[in-house]
């Protein structure tokens, strides 16, 4: 059974929980609300400029061009020199000050809880605003107009969705985020010591996407991510086979999945298959249907979204692993599990394809996570249970403090995940999956 934690907090000024800066927030609309309301009080052109002579950079737009240099440069070496920990915290304090300048919300916030870019001094003070907020709040630096895409969250019907905006520069900097996490787990081979190898092929790999194209469902971060993974990886004969039903549920062109799989086996081609967990439940319940078991392809590879909530059938991660090592042939070092989620521009994964699958998440060094103590707001010792919170540098025209509502088992620089929070809303890309 999965842990839950009720977090209740004392609230001050402005609805705020007051009894520490970090402390797990109840997501009160009426609280963010306020916050709203304060935020517009200042006029963009009246924000003063916090520091500008002394910055590293003069705009997000220089952040972003920066970011996305550092981002190709890690794909092509695999080099983590930019984001080691002093750089880190030199570009997220800049990232930070150019955030607070630009958006309205996230500057009432931090006022609000006392932090302005001439008292930050540590990437761990960043502000954390936590998904519900949202919900409630345009927690963009993007002028009126100029988005060009909105991710939504995909909670239960009745819900309001968390919306990330997004620019045709912030799109490039999460393609580039999403591209280069994406490569080292799902696109090589570990091997018995960890080491990763690449593939002795052009790069390209038949991916089979069991959610609908990025063009019907132009709201989900999720089927963006692999839309992006399949331009930059994909062969010619890659594709998705999930729809959308009279209801705008998701649903699997079981034929074309089929006749995909069957493709892969008479070609004896390796293929990597990408879907959301109850996207894959679907599929095991038409393989016990119908009989059917399949050996894939030595190298073919799998990856999970995770997430039931809000549906009738749910696997447990290892049930629903070992089912599909069983009906596909894969090993099991070979299904890697994705963790992400609208409010974020990059991704975590459990592990690399071929490597020991111990389902502890790591995200990009661009990042750094955070899993701090519902009760005191304070990071936890290593093993230690609490919120789980990210700061991710490719949120740029966004917020980069994120404290999600996830409960997670703190590993090192990872995370286990243990569910969500109690009186969180269940959230994910699988409730979009009739």
């Amino acid at each position: 059974m999965r842990a839950a934690v009720q977090v209740q907090t004392p609230c001050g000024k402005f609805g705020l929980a007051r009894a520490n800066r970090n402390c797990a927030l109840r997501t009160d609309s009426t609280s963010f609300r306020l916050i709203a309301r304060l935020s517009r009080k200042t006029n963009r052109s009246q924000v003063r400029h916090w520091a500008v002579k002394t910055a590293m950079f003069t705009s997000l737009s220089d952040f972003g061009a920066h970011l996305h240099s550092r981002l190709a440069a890690f794909g092509d070496t695999g080099s983590c020199d930019s984001f080691d920990d002093s750089g880190f915290d030199r570009l997220s304090r800049s990232l930070f000050r150019l955030q607070f300048e630009a958006n309205p919300a996230y500057r009432a916030w931090s006022e609000s809880r006392g932090i302005t870019p001439e008292t930050l001094s540590s990437w761990k003070q960043i502000p954390l605003v936590p998904t519900a907020a949202f919900k409630e709040l345009d927690l963009s630096c993007l002028e009126s107009g100029a988005a060009s895409r909105c991710f939504h969250s995909s909670g239960t019907t009745g819900h309001t969705p968390s919306r990330h905006w997004h620019c045709t520069e912030s799109l490039a900097v999460y393609e580039e985020s999403a591209a280069q996490w994406f490569a080292p787990h799902l696109l090589k081979e570990a091997d018995a010591d960890g080491d990763l190898g690449s593939r002795e092929s052009d790069g390209r790999w038949p991916i089979l996407s069991l959610t609908p194209p990025s063009e019907a469902v132009s709201h989900s971060s999720l089927a963006h991510m692999i839309a992006t993974t399949i331009q930059r990886f994909g062969s010619r004969d890659s594709l998705f086979v999930g729809a959308l039903n009279s209801n705008g549920d998701w649903v699997v062109d079981t034929d074309r999945l089929l006749f995909a799989l069957r493709r892969s086996l008479c070609g004896n081609r390796p293929l990597i298959l990408m879907g959301t967990a109850f996207n894959f439940v679907h599929f095991l319940d038409l393989a016990e249907q119908r009989n059917l078991r399949y050996r894939l392809a030595v190298g073919s590879r799998l990856m999970e979204t995770g997430g039931y909530k809000g549906r009738s059938r749910e696997l447990s991660p290892g049930l629903l692993h070992s089912e599909l090592s069983r009906r596909l042939g894969l090993a099991p070092s070979h299904i890697v599990t994705e963790y992400g989620m609208c409010e974020l521009s990059s991704q975590a994964y459990s592990h690399a394809a071929g490597a020991s699958p111990e389902r502890h998440f790591h995200f990009p060094p661009w990042t750094r996570i955070q899993v701090l103590s519902p009760e005191t707001g304070k990071e936890v010792e290593d093993g230690g249970i609490g919120t789980l919170a990210v700061i991710d540098l490719a949120n740029v025209w966004s917020v980069l403090g994120v404290q999600t509502g996830d409960l997670a088992v703190r590993q090192g620089d990872g995370f286990q995940l243990m569910g969500r929070i109690s009186q969180s809303e269940p959230r994910g890309c699988s409730l979009m999956t009739a």
